[in-house]
């Protein structure tokens, strides 16, 4: 009797701990955040937060030494690697639960109106190795216990063209034929030995669609330009996460299920948006998500951003990850993925990374995949005026999970058209 009770006390205190998706959450929006504030300024940016990190912390199971504190600053990651594998992993089953929700709501819609189609929602990671290379098994199956990466064996010494052909082809099936050409033609050599990556493919109907009737040209100030063009122009009225921030106005905008939504940030000023990309912190990204309930008019322009592969390797070595790309020589330390040795041993050689964003009255499309290639309610008293929000000036936008405020995705408009 005195065991089960010993067990039963073991197994509820052993659930008390259980991990959660804010610490993931937190490191996903704060290396987001900075990323963001590294691209062009005159150009659409659209990144995915989440896809990044899920590649780069994968990799970063596998450092040892001062590569691995630099990786835990530049990244925003805690110390103790199997809280960050099991938070990452609580994160990915907090989209799972999204996913699952989002197709109750269809289901009873059905009989009382509202969104048709269910949010589609697919996150695959895998390893593709070197075939023969001594690769250690505690990181192969952290990794995968953690991501639910696999490893998938490779020839990349007699044919990177080939590896890097495969790989695309594998990305590209996870994410709809979205991403293609993910890692260029000369992205890998015969000296590649390991290459980790992320495929994100998002598609998901509006709680309540936008009228396509209401949709309209209005004025657009492209770049903050006091000149306006005419765009496409989406209305809706109707209660919405409002918050009235520090120089911005934002709204959230529910999918299908109400647990992923889509976040606008307006600034005050017409090109005000530099200064609301440099105040902006995780925290308030949190806050948007809490934000109370408010009337809102909405003029929202629709957009497609289909940017080319971005490396991140040179941006991630000016934020102070330079060891990992083993800058100086010798200084890479990846010995938890394989044997350091003095004539061989693992380095990043580069860090890939492409997005796809569609986003129109019936909601939004989105698409991302990354790869780290390694060398060897409503409650008011009063009614009030509705707040009138024109997204007519340069806005930044996240798809967002509800509850941990974990962005899939992260970008900004200059130009809608």
């Amino acid at each position: 009797m005195n065991r089960i009770f010993l067990a039963l006390l073991m197994s509820l205190a052993s659930n008390s701990h259980a991990a959660t998706p804010e610490a993931a959450a937190q490191s996903v929006n704060s290396l987001g955040l900075e990323l963001h504030r590294q691209m062009p300024k005159n150009e659409n940016v659209c990144l995915s937060p989440y896809s990044i990190q899920s590649a780069l912390s994968m990799t970063y199971l596998g450092t040892s030494g001062v590569t691995q504190e630099e990786m835990e600053r530049v990244l925003h990651l805690p110390k103790d690697k199997e809280a960050l594998g099991e938070s990452f992993a609580a994160l990915n089953k907090a989209l799972e639960v999204a996913r699952e929700n989002s197709k109750k709501q269809v289901a009873q819609s059905k009989k009382h109106g509202g969104p048709s189609e269910a949010v589609k929602l697919q996150v695959a990671n895998r390893l593709f190795g070197q075939k023969g290379y001594e690769f250690r098994a505690t990181f192969l199956s952290g990794v995968k216990n953690h991501f639910g990466a696999p490893m998938e064996l490779m020839d990349f010494i007699k044919d990177p063209v080939g590896a890097g052909r495969e790989i695309n082809g594998w990305v590209e099936k996870q994410t709809q034929k979205r991403i293609r050409d993910l890692i260029p033609k000369e992205g890998l050599s015969e000296d590649t030995r390991l290459v980790l990556v992320n495929a994100l493919y998002f598609k998901a109907a509006w709680s309540d669609d936008f009228n396509e009737q209401a949709t309209a040209p209005k004025p657009f100030h492209v770049n903050g330009a006091k000149s306006t063009i005419q765009v496409p122009t989406m209305h809706k009225q109707e209660h919405m996460r409002y918050l009235n921030g520090s120089g911005f106005q934002a709204v959230t905008l529910p999918y299908a299920g109400n647990d992923l939504h889509f976040l606008l940030i307006v600034p005050d000023n017409i090109n005000g948006i530099s200064n609301v990309e440099k105040k902006l912190t995780p925290e308030t990204l949190l806050a948007c998500t809490k934000a109370e309930y408010r009337e809102v008019i909405l003029h929202l322009p629709k957009f497609k951003i289909t940017p080319p592969t971005v490396p991140l390797g040179e941006v991630l070595q000016k934020m102070g990850m330079t060891t990992a790309f083993d800058k100086p020589q010798g200084s890479a330390d990846f010995d938890a993925i394989a044997p350091k040795k003095p004539d061989d041993y693992l380095c990043i050689s580069e860090v890939f990374h492409k997005t796809f964003i569609e986003l129109d009255e019936k909601g939004t499309e989105a698409a991302a995949a990354t790869a780290v290639t390694m060398l060897g309610a409503l409650a008011m008293v009063e009614k009030p005026k509705p707040i009138d929000l024109k997204a007519d000036r340069p806005f930044l936008f996240a798809i967002q999970h509800a509850e941990s405020g974990a962005c899939l995705f992260f970008g900004r408009v200059n130009d809608p058209r």
